[in-house]
């Protein structure tokens, strides 16, 4: 009973549909021949595949005289048994044979769509139970994935039937991710079916600075879909093409292979003893949800409701606009709007015209008229491209007008590393360019890469000693052998006794003086540009020391051979 009315489900299987009304309200019969009593108000029909509501026709005696014929011999008070007798009777199928049995009340949501449209054979094997064991064992955890799948549900069933695809499907993501479309694999796989990086531009899913579509809800079910029909098509077997989901088509190729040339068979539970552990348990973990699924009361499970209708609408955003203004403006949680938008990695989400966001259908009305009344800039930020080879955040900070802690946090950049040439970093947008939106192209193509900041570095000149190598003088003062090569223009590593090298090597690092590749103190005080105000000061200190030890200052021109000896003989 709904507020004092009955309703009733008449399910018809030779025409598939079922057919809900107020009772008593319709006969099961074609729909050329749909039936009512003078009572009826209401009808609603449903296809049974799709689910979708086809029709809802209002009716009154006045509205319904012409299209409906109430049969003289139909009582007012027809019973449930009554309206199944007048069904089309087909001999060939006992399906086709309507009992009263195939009229009951349902509570028709999308678990039950998806239970009505299993269409993958049941595995049996012992992991199957080991799995549905853990999961009944934490009602809590399945709670949570349940709520958080609540949002996306509808929208994937529906993309499965639309494919025809088995709608059990539509549980894999409690697999891969737990409906999390922030998810983060060690692989570097995201979102809420997993896709790395390759996988994921093989299915056009863009991946830049500002956006991951691999975390968007549409784009990643549409490209999970398309490849789980491709791995179909490939192995015209679901369980298997789900195994090549995890571990790969060619893995499972060979694996067939291995198989075929043993004697065995080339089911799931053949193949596994060819799977890694992770490969073998996962389509018994989807076996273990899908019946937690079909009879949650008999596993001790409560699910929650999940209403048969979009949880949410798609808006088209062809300007750019900040996240956060964009939630404003929904009147919705920025955690909500997060977990419908999660593709958007920047504060800052760049327009054109197959940019969309969603939002429950509600806070879509709530943004359009908000949106109207909105008179200031929507977006806060814009984009710019680090040109020099050393660009310090710190130099594009005070270019911009703000901190280089924000920099780094907008862009994600850790500490003490620094953004290469190429990259493009988030920066607040300047008064002047308040209207301005960051371009289509730049947005695509944006990138981001760092590198560890170095400290600031310091140029010497050295003298070669006789056995000096380029591999040799990099290991000592801790440079790439390269560099010196570029440096010095080297067009090889063949080095001559006394022959001048730059470096540049770290500020603050104390040079080694060893004989071999020995700092020249006029060079290095000539590439210092002569303006150390304390070389007099030093030099008369200096000659006075040497004044006191006259055998010492006949020493200053030796040899490097004399160098090294004293050096040995004073350690």
């Amino acid at each position: 009973m709904l507020d004092g009315i009955s309703w009733a489900c008449i399910h018809l299987p030779q025409f598939n549909y079922f057919y809900w009304a107020q009772c008593p309200v319709i006969s099961p019969g074609p729909m050329s021949h749909l039936r009512t009593t003078k009572q009826a108000s209401e009808v609603f029909v449903y296809p049974r595949r799709s689910l979708a509501l086809i029709s809802c026709l209002l009716t009154s005696l006045s509205a319904t005289a012409n299209d409906l014929t109430i049969p003289p011999s139909q009582p007012a008070t027809s019973t449930s048994r009554d309206l199944a007798a007048e069904a089309p009777q087909n001999p060939a199928s006992s399906e086709d044979n309507i009992l009263a049995e195939d009229i009951e009340l349902q509570n028709f949501d999308v678990w039950e769509r998806i239970r009505k449209g299993y269409a993958i054979p049941d595995l049996n094997n012992p992991l199957v139970a080991t799995h549905s064991t853990w999961y009944t064992a934490r009602p809590d955890y399945l709670q949570r994935i349940t709520q958080r799948a609540s949002r996306y549900l509808f929208y994937v069933v529906q993309e499965l039937e639309k494919r025809n695809m088995p709608t059990e499907l539509a549980l894999l993501p409690f697999i891969e991710s737990a409906f999390n479309p922030q998810a983060y694999s060690t692989a570097k796989a995201a979102g809420m079916w997993q896709f790395i990086p390759s996988t994921g531009r093989d299915y056009n899913l863009k991946q830049n600075v500002f956006r991951d579509e691999r975390r968007d809800v549409l784009a990643s079910t549409n490209a999970a879909l398309t490849y789980l029909q491709r791995l179909y098509g490939m192995f015209g077997d679901w369980q298997l093409a789900l195994a090549a989901y995890n571990w790969g088509e060619g893995s499972v190729s060979r694996a067939i292979a291995k198989a075929q040339a043993a004697g065995r068979l080339t089911d799931y539970n053949s193949l596994s003893a060819y799977m890694p552990a992770e490969t073998r348990n996962y389509y018994p973990k989807l076996q273990a949800v899908k019946n937690i699924i079909a009879a949650p009361a008999q596993y001790g499970i409560m699910l929650p409701v999940v209403e048969n209708q979009p949880y949410f609408v798609s808006i088209k955003k062809t300007r750019d606009i900040d996240v956060k203004l964009a939630a404003q403006l929904a009147e919705l949680p920025m955690e909500e709007f997060k977990a419908l938008n999660p593709q958007f990695n920047r504060p800052v989400i760049t327009g054109s015209p197959n940019t969309q966001i969603l939002l429950p259908h509600s806070n879509a009305e709530k943004f359009k008229e908000n949106l109207s009344k909105w008179t200031r800039a929507l977006s806060s930020w814009t984009a710019h491209k680090v040109t020099a080879a050393r660009e310090r955040i710190e130099s594009i900070a005070a270019r911009f007008k703000t901190t280089p802690e924000l920099i780094r946090e907008v862009n994600a950049i850790p500490p003490n590393m620094h953004p290469k040439a190429g990259s493009t970093v988030l920066v607040p947008k300047p008064p002047a360019e308040a209207d301005k939106d960051i371009g289509q192209e730049i947005a695509d193509n944006a990138m981001l890469a760092y590198e560890p900041d170095e400290p600031p570095r310091r140029k010497i000149t050295i003298r070669t000693a006789k056995r000096d190598t380029v591999a040799g003088i990099a290991a000592r003062y801790k440079v790439k052998p390269e560099d010196i090569r570029d440096w010095n223009n080297l067009k090889n590593d063949k080095l001559t006794a006394g022959q001048s090298l730059r470096l540049e090597v770290r500020a603050g690092r104390s040079v080694a003086n060893r004989g071999k590749g020995r700092p020249d103190a006029n060079a290095e005080r000539k590439i210092a540009g002569k303006s150390d105000k304390g070389s007099d000061s030093r030099r008369i200190r200096t000659a006075e020391r040497h004044a006191s030890k006259p055998t010492k200052i006949a020493s200053v021109k030796h040899s490097s051979k004399t160098d090294r000896d004293s050096h040995r003989q004073a350690r």
